[in-house]
């Protein structure tokens, strides 16, 4: 594959070095102030462009993406929800990896949660969420974290809760989201079903990046030769 990144943060330069110790792919170019500013100022045709930079790339890419026929994945967070939605309408042109996190754990954790918020919730269980990341982390709460309430509460039937402080009184019909920084974690997201005297917690940690960036590579050799489509990543594990 011939290949763009967008954004060359921590998440790039792994990704950077992963590809170039796999071999058989080749970087083009890289999407970065001091770098390339565009992706359309790079020499050549890319096949795929891995995106893990800031949102006001997005429009850029897409556009890209849509010109060239360049497949997309896109790993970038804090995403509005035009912003969603214009992948949506892109992805009719163009092949487009789009998940918020590309760990296979995290996969298996999305499958979890849809699977036991309507058993559990339906009989009078509450939810949380909480989510922790590294002190450089520029969103919050997270985009897994974001991910994981819209399975808890997919018809909108219930208050979200960004923290809490002060005298909130009894809880509500509610789901409360609890972003938590600091250090150099990577990333751990736990949801918990409080019941009447018992507790379940299902929880994800991330040890390194170097999980996202497993995932991410994999999403480009998926969705390259694609058609049009959007995809995610239980698409690009077969789950």
């Amino acid at each position: 594959m011939k290949i763009i990144l967008a954004g060359y943060g921590q998440m790039g330069k792994m990704l950077e070095s992963t590809i170039d110790r796999e071999g058989g792919h080749e970087i083009i170019g890289v999407v970065h102030p001091g770098l390339f500013e565009t992706p359309f100022d790079i020499p050549g045709k890319a096949d795929v462009l891995i995106d893990f930079s800031y949102p006001g790339n997005l429009e850029t890419i897409l556009r890209y993406g849509k010109e060239t026929g360049c497949a997309l994945v896109i790993g970038t967070t804090g995403l509005n929800d035009q912003q969603i939605e214009s992948i949506r309408e892109a992805s009719k042109e163009i092949p487009i990896v789009f998940a918020t996190n590309y760990s296979l754990g995290v996969a298996a954790l999305r499958k979890a949660v849809s699977l036991l918020a309507g058993m559990l919730m339906e009989n009078d269980f509450d939810a949380e969420i909480v989510e922790t990341h590294h002190h450089k982390k520029a969103d919050a709460p997270s985009g897994t974290a974001k991910t994981l309430l819209s399975l808890l509460d997919p018809n909108d039937e219930y208050e979200h809760v960004y923290g809490r402080s002060g005298q909130v009184g009894a809880r509500k019909k509610e789901i409360g989201i609890h972003a938590v920084r600091g250090g150099t974690v990577a990333g751990e997201h736990s949801v918990f079903f409080f019941g009447e005297d018992e507790t379940i917690e299902l929880r994800h940690s991330a040890s390194s990046r170097q999980i996202f960036v497993n995932g991410a590579i994999r999403a480009a050799k998926f969705v390259v030769g694609r058609k049009s489509g959007l995809f995610s990543t239980d698409d690009v594990l077969g789950i």
